[in-house]
Parts: structure tokens; C-alpha cells; sequence
């Protein structure tokens, strides 16, 4: 599936491997470098980039490339993610280091990576579309230029929202027989994760997914990370049963000042209710207890059941957008939720 001709195009003196564990502390320079040019602060740290690449599926050898410079220093990097299972939406990922931006670098890396996801075709259902996907963060123009003369088209926005702490955070009100605890790994785990995967199964691309692969990769994810404590996953509960969730990490991944909403839930049966706001005031007082200046969070800026709205009354702001692109390798049915 794959062209033979890869590469050929880079600087004289450049060359190119699979990245290997061993890598991970030049490779998290690499992307620090270029977090710090497009966004002004570093937004990697070596554990985080250890769960990314030991994820469960994702194959190093296969899913990854390094690019060297002549001095054998890191200057570029590339992965595609298809883990999820069918894999009708691999997602393409890569940094150039920004002195070496200008050098045709990122369209090889590009190029490799779009051939690379071509892998998946004969693993997903034979009437199922096939489109890598990739993002740009909307204020950096080369990359948005090198994704669209790769013919990756623009399809979607979303936001990085945040909420100064230095206010006065309203006490939340919790609807009539609504009863609020915190996460038990022993007793919660397969229901969190069930719960949250019935609350987002109605938003933009969702995908079912077997339970086992799924969970284990969830559980990878959330569970592994450093900056994890379950005194700051918030279950909302009617009975027994899982109505909804603020799922938080310690800090976000650019600030040790700000915390993180990972995950911010409300199944349908309970909307309207004004679970959502509740639990969003409950995890911003709890930052706000432990020290925190702030608390961000991810969202799809054109979410249907009206998150934006929701956090903006809550008092959160857009700092950052992300915009969503994609190229069709395949045509027919779209299985994930559109």
C-alpha cells in the first residue's frame, strides 16, 4: 500500500527511523520547541508523552517516524494514531523543530503519514468511509497551509476554554435526589467508563467501539496518568445509577497553576436539569481550595447539546482554537456520529 519513494525530498545529510522508547526525552524537547513558538508555553512532559506512546495498539515501529539532521539532533517527528477499532478515522500528528520550518520537512512527514494511514483500509468494513484526520492550532498559518496543500480540507473547530479562579465561585445547586460522591477505582471504573461513553454517543464522532479494547485503552489513559486523583472525579448520582461525571486531572498539561476538566458529562435521561453547571462550579471550587489560578478545558465549538454556552455562563472564555481537518481515502458510510 505503501510508495517506495519516501523521503526523497529531505535535506541532504537527513534521515529517518521509527522512534524507540529511548528517544522520548529529545523527542518532548522537540515538542516543547514548537509548543513554545506556537503557543508560548511548553505543553509536554515525558510521563504524559510515555502513556501516548505505550498505548495499547499503537505501535512504535510501525505508527512513528523521526527525522535527524546531520548533527543526529531530532528536528521533526510524525505518528498515526489507529488504534480505535474500526479504524475509519486514523489521526495524523507531526512537529518540525522551528529552525528547520521552511525546508519541506513537515510536507515529507506529511506525506508518509497520509501513506501510512492508507493501512487501514482493509481492516475496517468494506462500505465504510475512510479519512485521516489532523489539526491545526488556528493562529499558526504553516500549519494550516501544509495540511491544505496536502488536500486536507477544513471540517471542524474547537476550543480551549478557561476560567480565571480569582472570583467568587457560586455554590452549586444540585436538582432533587441528585447525590454527589467521589470516584472508587474498585467499584466505578466500568461504569464511568460506560456512562461516559452513553453520554457522548449522540455528540460529533462518536464511534462504538468494543468494550474491551475501548476500556482497557480508557483506563490507559486515565488511569496511568501522574497527574490523576479520583478526589477530583465527581460522580453524580440518582440512586445508583451514573447520571453524570466532571472527570478532572491535577493541572493541565501547559500550567502547573491551572487544573483540567478532562471530561465533563450529563447522560441524556438527566439534561436540562442543571447537572453540568453544578458540577463545573463543584470542580472550580475544589481548584480553587487546592490553589489554582485557573481551570481549562476542551470542547467541540459546535457541540449540539450546548456545552459552549453552558461554560461560558459559568464564566469561561475561548484563549485558543484548534481547527479540524481531513482528506478522504475512501468513500462511503460514515460510521462515526456526523
Amino acid at each position: 500500500m505503501q510508495s517506495t519513494n519516501h523521503w526523497e525530498n529531505l535535506p541532504k545529510g537527513f534521515h529517518v527511523r521509527p522512534a524507540r522508547l529511548g528517544d522520548i526525552e529529545q523527542a518532548v524537547e522537540l515538542f516543547n520547541a514548537c509548543s513554545m513558538a506556537t503557543i508560548g508555553k511548553e505543553d509536554f512532559t515525558v510521563p504524559d508523552m510515555l502513556i501516548e506512546w505505550q498505548t495499547p495498539n499503537f505501535d512504535l515501529e510501525k505508527n512513528t517516524r523521526l527525522l535527524f539532521n546531520n548533527n543526529d539532533e531530532i528536528v521533526g517527528y510524525t505518528e498515526v494514531w489507529d488504534v480505535s477499532n474500526p479504524a475509519v478515522h486514523p489521526f495524523l500528528w507531526g512537529r518540525v523543530h522551528p529552525v528547520h520550518e521552511g525546508k519541506g520537512i513537515g510536507s515529507e512527514m506529511l506525506k508518509w503519514s497520509i501513506d501510512r494511514s492508507k493501512e487501514v483500509i482493509h481492516r475496517v468494513p468494506e462500505d465504510a468511509r475512510i479519512a485521516a484526520r489532523a489539526y491545526a492550532i488556528s493562529t499558526h498559518e504553516p500549519s494550516k497551509r501544509l495540511l491544505e496543500d496536502h488536500h486536507l480540507e477544513l471540517i471542524r473547530h474547537s476550543w480551549q476554554m478557561e476560567i480565571d479562579l480569582d472570583q467568587s465561585i457560586p455554590e452549586p445547586a444540585w436538582p432533587e435526589g441528585i447525590h454527589v460522591r467521589t470516584y472508587n477505582h474498585d467499584k466505578d471504573s466500568e461504569a464511568v467508563y460506560l456512562a461516559d461513553e452513553d453520554a457522548f454517543r449522540d455528540h460529533w464522532g462518536f464511534m462504538e467501539e468494543p468494550f474491551e479494547e475501548g476500556y482497557e485503552r480508557w483506563l490507559h489513559h486515565m488511569i496511568q496518568d501522574e497527574e490523576y486523583d479520583p478526589n477530583l472525579w465527581f460522580l453524580a448520582l440518582d440512586g445508583e445509577e451514573i447520571a453524570a461525571a466532571a472527570i478532572c486531572r491535577r493541572k493541565s498539561w501547559e500550567s502547573e497553576d491551572s487544573g483540567w476538566v478532562r471530561s465533563l458529562f450529563v447522560r441524556k435521561p438527566w439534561r436540562r436539569r442543571g447537572l453540568a453547571l453544578a458540577l463545573l462550579l463543584l470542580a472550580f471550587r475544589q481548584f480553587q481550595t487546592r490553589g489554582k489560578k485557573k481551570v481549562g478545558l476542551g470542547v467541540d465549538a459546535h457541540n449540539l447539546t450546548g456545552a459552549t454556552k453552558l461554560y461560558e455562563k459559568a464564566g469561561m472564555r475561548i484563549i485558543r482554537q484548534y481547527d479540524q481537518y481531513e482528506i478522504e481515502l475512501r468513500p462511503g458510510i460514515e460510521l462515526r456520529k456526523e
